[in-house]
């Protein structure tokens, strides 16, 4: 099975290999691409075509039998402290144009960085949490995530989430009878 993912981030890389060997028994090669999309997406909206987007070039570039994509998006959410959370959306296409999508679990950045993003003061989160944290290339080892929870846990616990639960209807396609979501309807819509 090939597997293409958006990314050159190593985290993003090794967790889709992960989770796709965990559950197809066949050999999984997994190949990675740089996909050119907007800085850090703020609303959820931005976030979804980011991923769907680093998908679809995946798909493309490797002729794939899945083309993956995991991009992290401020998030609109009422009563967080800043009025936003981090989350990661995983893309999962096929050459059917399906698409599945999955969600990791969300967390508030500090103050400073979501003021920062907001503002245009910086255009990623990754910028403003090296300022913080003093590591260089935090979002290709532990994350914001490992910073801020004190190693407790890391960022390839979240992509792997994403990329887990957009798998699940394609690991149960019996219990997912209805039509699916096709790579064209997602990005006129959004």
């Amino acid at each position: 099975m090939r597997i293409g993912v958006g990314s050159l981030n190593r985290v993003k890389i090794k967790a889709v290999e992960d989770c796709f060997r965990e559950f197809f028994d066949e050999e999984i090669i997994v190949e990675a691409f740089p996909v050119d999309v907007p800085p850090q997406p703020i609303g959820f909206k931005e976030a979804l075509r980011g991923a769907v987007i680093r998908a679809v070039r995946a798909l493309e570039e490797a002729g794939a039998d899945y083309g993956v994509g995991l991009e992290a998006g401020l998030i609109e959410k009422p009563y967080s402290i800043t009025g936003y959370v981090d989350q990661h959306i995983c893309a999962i296409v096929d050459s059917e144009k399906r698409v599945t999508l999955g969600y990791s679990m969300a967390f508030e950045f500090p103050v400073i960085v979501v003021d920062k993003l907001v503002r245009k003061e910086a255009r990623e989160a990754e910028e403003v949490m090296e300022e913080i944290s003093g590591i260089k290339d935090i979002g290709c080892g532990k994350g914001a995530i490992g910073y801020l929870t004190k190693g407790a846990m890391e960022r390839i616990i979240l992509c792997k989430q994403a990329v887990i639960s957009a798998l699940i209807p394609r690991i149960n396609p019996r219990l997912y009878p209805r039509k699916w979501p096709r790579i064209n309807e997602i990005l006129r819509e959004i």
